[in-house]
């Protein structure tokens, strides 16, 4: 089954909305481990909408489980990467407008600066791993540029609006586990997972992790962060 990681990054939104100390994200991440979470997801925007620079540096230290700081493929996001020393990075696209992130990393078509990018991280002994859509190209492509993990983006399957359309985007995500296996890839998966559809990934043999942030940080505003992360970690086990 699934280790469960959890994104804190909403936690830092609502921080944010006012712009004071509250809540605070790294005392969130403590909670999510002592409820069982087996790591902390974390990005680092370039606009800092949510997560700031002192989340990830006091995150790096008090953390007991692991450390996955998501960013942008830039000389800025590299620097502070290899200043700060994550257990691992995941590239993932970005824009400025977009509320969250709206599709995987395309590979394919910017090859260069993502090989370029993951040579730069793997040299400061960092793991390294790639936000990208379930498609063949996409996860070749991953693997050419030496990156070590493919984490598919589950948005499409989390999003459809029948039921055979979700049948169809598992089915993506399923055969492209096997893809990713077979040619060495360790594979994750994220993205509008909830307590509803988790379930069914879940159950999709050779995915070793699960990232999960919005629909754990929207239920704890109700029933407190431990409960919905202790919830979440049951879903990945049964």
């Amino acid at each position: 089954m699934p280790r469960l990681n959890v994104n804190i990054d909403h936690v830092a939104t609502i921080r944010q909305a006012r712009g004071g100390n509250d809540p605070d994200p790294v005392a969130a991440a403590t909670i999510c481990e002592l409820a069982g979470a087996s790591g902390i997801v974390v990005h680092l925007r370039e606009d800092r909408r949510h997560a700031q620079d002192r989340d990830i540096e006091i995150l790096r230290k008090t953390l007991k489980t692991k450390l996955n700081m998501e960013m942008a493929a830039t000389s800025e996001m590299v620097g502070i990467a290899k200043k700060i020393k994550p257990d691992m990075v995941t590239l993932v696209p970005e824009k400025r407008q977009e509320v969250t992130t709206e599709g995987g990393l395309d590979v394919t078509g910017n090859f260069e600066l993502i090989k370029d990018t993951v040579n730069k991280l793997k040299k400061s002994d960092i793991f390294v791993s790639l936000f990208i859509d379930p498609e063949d190209s996409q996860i070749q492509s991953s693997k050419d540029s030496g990156a070590q993990m493919v984490e598919f983006h589950t948005g499409s399957y989390a999003d459809a609006k029948t039921e055979m359309d979700q049948i169809n985007e598992l089915k993506k995500v399923k055969d492209s586990v096997e893809t990713a296996l077979s040619i060495g890839m360790r594979v994750s998966a994220g993205h509008g997972l909830n307590y509803f559809n988790v379930r069914e990934v879940v159950s999709i043999d050779g995915i070793e992790e699960l990232n999960i942030g919005h629909s754990i940080v929207s239920r704890a505003v109700l029933v407190g962060m431990d409960e919905a992360v202790r919830d979440m970690v049951y879903l990945c086990e049964v």
